[in-house]
């Protein structure tokens, strides 16, 4: 299988903006591991503006852009270091790819996104992807790595997107407001009634939402790839969702 996987900001640090070091440990593993049994992974990873909060010691995620660049800038090299780093324990490669909106809608860079994306597969390395958060403003502002992941997804031909969060799931309800709220594990479309579940902004630190994974699930449904939602607190959960068990939800192609 060509697997992409996405780790958010929650889920990579705590709310200091400093590393969750056993959790990335244990994730970094299970990919190497699920790599060794023939699969081919691609990581897409939030974090950088987040880890240089931490690293820079400041009290908050900024609100400025040039200070929003100078922490990605900061926090871009602490992630790569530590991918670097724990994938090499297992012997795997690394390679980072950062890249801006244009790199997507211009069809020439596009492509050579694509076929660099597709040589570093054949070549057994672990691509590690991200917005260039240091030069590319508009993506700070709008910017969400769960659409690049799906977008990624549909570049590659993935056969399975999974968005590591730091909520279960898609739900009846908004479950921090709502005991009722239930689990949906799985969906085959998303309408009008699904986007009407999504709550807002996610964690404190990061960009993203329920509507920014919904936005990715439309267009991993559109080009035949199943995606899932789980929470990226217990990396085990990632050998199940590989070989189909019910964990999170699963946005499924109708075949």
């Amino acid at each position: 299988m060509r697997i992409i996987v996405k780790i958010g900001t929650s889920t990579l640090a705590y709310s200091t903006g400093h590393m969750n070091i056993r959790r990335v440990e244990e994730i970094c593993k299970v990919i190497s591991d699920i790599k060794n049994a023939g699969n081919e992974v691609i990581l897409v990873s939030s974090g950088a503006i987040g880890m240089g909060v931490g690293k820079l010691g400041l009290s908050e995620r900024p609100k400025d852009i040039p200070t929003k660049q100078a922490a990605a800038a900061v926090g871009q090299c602490e992630l790569m270091y530590t991918y670097d780093k724990l994938f090499g324990e297992y012997n795997h490669t690394v390679a980072q790819l950062l890249i801006t909106g244009a790199d997507i809608e211009n069809e020439n860079r596009h492509e050579n996104f694509s076929n660099t994306l597709n040589r570093l597969l054949e070549m057994g390395a672990i691509p590690v992807i991200n917005e260039n958060d240091t030069i590319a403003t508009e993506e700070i502002v709008i910017g969400d790595n769960d659409t690049l992941a799906a977008i990624v997804a549909k570049s590659v031909g993935a056969d399975l997107l999974i968005l590591l969060s730091d909520i279960e799931g898609l739900y009846t309800a908004d479950p921090h407001k709502n005991p009722d709220a239930k689990l949906i594990p799985v969906v085959r479309k998303v309408d009008d009634e699904i986007y009407a579940l999504a709550g807002g902004i996610g964690s404190k630190l990061g960009t993203g939402g329920m509507k920014t994974k919904l936005d990715a699930a439309r267009i991993c449904l559109g080009c035949g790839c199943d995606m899932v939602i789980t929470n990226g607190d217990t990396p085990t959960h990632l050998y199940d969702i590989v070989e189909g068990k019910s964990i999170g939800t699963r946005f499924e192609v109708e075949r």
